[in-house]
C-alpha cells in the first residue's frame, strides 16, 4: 500500500496487479476513514487477470451539524430538517468534496487510467458523494456504486448532470432495516434516477446500515461487468 501525493486527498492505495488498467475510487462513510473498506477487496473475487488500483481516500475533518457540531471525518456537513423533509446538505462542503474527488479522477488519468475504466464507489455519505460527483462528471466513467445511501441535492441534478455519464451504470444497494438512511429515502433516490433515464441496478438485503456477504458477491459481479 502507498500514499498518493500530498496535494490530493490523503488516501490508501491497493493494487491487485502490476500496471493497473482500472481504478476504483471508494469513499467511506461518516466518521470512518479510508481503511474501512480495504478488507473487502479480496472478498470481491475479481479475476486475477484484472489489474485494479483501489484508492480509498480519507475525508477531511469538519464539524457535523447532525452530530451537534462534533468534528469528524465527513465529506460534507448536513442536518436533519424534520422527519418529513429529510436531510439538508451543506452545498458548499458537498461541492468542495466533489472537486476533491474530481482531482483524484484527473490524477488517475495522469497515471494512464482512462475515465471510462474508473468506478466511483462509496458507502453511506461516501455513496452519496459518488452519486453526486459521478453523474456530474464531464467524462464517461465505468460506473457508480452507491451503497446504503441517498442522492444528495436531488433538485439540482437535472440541471447539473453531464450527458457524458447519462448512460453510466449505477449499482445501488440498501438494507431493509437501515435506521440511518431509511429505505424510503433510498427508494426515492432510485426512482428519481430511473425517471431521469439512468440504468440503475437495485439490490435490497436483510441488513441494517452495513454490508453483507450477499451484497459483496453482487458488487463483485457488477464490477466484473463494468470493468471488462
Amino acid at each position: 500500500m502507498t500514499a498518493i501525493p500530498t496535494d490530493l486527498l490523503p488516501a490508501i492505495e491497493l493494487e491487485t496487479g502490476t500496471r493497473p488498467t482500472h481504478t476504483i475510487i471508494w469513499m467511506h462513510g461518516l466518521g470512518a476513514d479510508g481503511n474501512d473498506f480495504v478488507p473487502i477487496v479480496d472478498e470481491l473475487a475479481l479475476p486475477s487477470a484484472m489489474h485494479v488500483r483501489f484508492v480509498f481516500p480519507h475525508a477531511p475533518k469538519r464539524p457535523v451539524s447532525i452530530n451537534r457540531g462534533m468534528v469528524m471525518r465527513a465529506w460534507y456537513d448536513y442536518d436533519l430538517i424534520d422527519t418529513n423533509a429529510g436531510l439538508h446538505e451543506n452545498m458548499e462542503s458537498l461541492y468542495e468534496s466533489q472537486r476533491a474527488i474530481e482531482a483524484l479522477l484527473a490524477h488517475e488519468n495522469q497515471r494512464g487510467i482512462k475515465s471510462e475504466n474508473i468506478v466511483l464507489a462509496g458507502f453511506s455519505q461516501g455513496g452519496a458523494l459518488a452519486l453526486h460527483t459521478g453523474l456530474r462528471y464531464p467524462e464517461k466513467l465505468a460506473g457508480v456504486m452507491a451503497l446504503s445511501c441517498h442522492l444528495p441535492l436531488p433538485q439540482t441534478l437535472p440541471a447539473e448532470a453531464h450527458r457524458a455519464n447519462f448512460p453510466a451504470s449505477v449499482f445501488m444497494a440498501h438494507g431493509e432495516s437501515d435506521n440511518v438512511i431509511p429505505m424510503t429515502m433510498a427508494v426515492a433516490s432510485k426512482r428519481q434516477l430511473t425517471e431521469l433515464g439512468y440504468a440503475v441496478e437495485w439490490h435490497e438485503y436483510r441488513m441494517a446500515h452495513s454490508v453483507c456477504k450477499e451484497e459483496i458477491a453482487d458488487m463483485g459481479k457488477w464490477l466484473k461487468r463494468v470493468l471488462i
